[in-house]
């Protein structure tokens, strides 16, 4: 199922390190496919994603998802 988020990109200095995108409600969400061009600390961003089912992931941060389409705010 699509939703679409909006929010700040964060980046999460855990282990190897990962991006995220924290939403205007504090909900913390791990793309496991961030575009280079979303990977600036701070930009408002939104988003259309998808959920992902992982069976394994090193980063214990986030609610993974898949990024489908996006746009910049700022």
């Amino acid at each position: 199922m699509k939703k679409r988020i909006t929010g700040k990109v964060v980046y999460q200095n855990l282990g190897m390190g990962c991006w995220g995108i924290v939403d205007t409600a504090g909900v913390e969400y791990r793309p496991v496919n961030m575009p280079e061009q979303l990977k600036k600390v701070g930009a408002e961003v939104t988003v259309l994603v998808t959920d992902v089912e992982e069976d394994f992931s090193m980063i214990m941060w986030g609610e993974p998802v898949r990024i489908v389409g996006f746009h910049t705010l700022g």
